[in-house]
């Protein structure tokens, strides 16, 4: 296991120094979901929640939040982003909606963290927009699935 980098030599946190990193195209792929009631998903696929269209709301939302992410993110760099796609699946079955986010750079550094703040603000969107309808609803399962890119390579989440 590798060590913590974020602290310097007197123990506190600090920013890690990228510059003498190699730039190179970096890529992140994070999943997330969120459990919703039957009704909340007949309101969404109807455009009919009185807030707006849920899904594409959600999508600005996740795109912005990835290009905040140093923002809210003490240690994160703050990066130019060359792309960010935000895709949703609706599971009827199990009532979940389910969102993918894929983040695109050429840097130093990786752009995982964008990555997962893009399906956190998300599926926080559809909690917010959809919560005067049922506050049960249940957000999980946000994860790094893939990433590509700089010094420690490809990384592939096992199924």
């Amino acid at each position: 296991m590798a060590e913590f980098t974020h602290f310097n030599k007197y123990g506190k946190g600090h920013m890690v120094d990228v510059s003498a990193k190699d730039e190179t195209v970096r890529v992140a792929k994070a999943v997330g979901s969120i459990k919703v009631n039957s009704e909340i998903l007949s309101k969404i696929e109807s455009s009919n929640i009185k807030k707006g269209d849920v899904l594409s709301v959600a999508q600005i939302a996740g795109i912005m939040g990835a290009k905040k992410t140093s923002d809210i993110i003490p240690m994160c760099h703050n990066l130019n982003l060359h792309g960010v796609d935000l895709n949703f699946d609706i599971d009827k079955e199990s009532l979940t909606i389910h969102i993918e986010a894929v983040v695109k750079t050429v840097g130093k550094t990786g752009v995982e963290m964008e990555a997962l703040t893009a399906v956190s603000v998300a599926a926080l969107t559809i909690y917010d927009m959809c919560k005067a309808v049922d506050k049960s609803m249940e957000i999980g399962e946000i994860k790094l699935i893939e990433k590509t890119g700089g010094k420690s390579g490809h990384y592939k989440r096992e199924a």
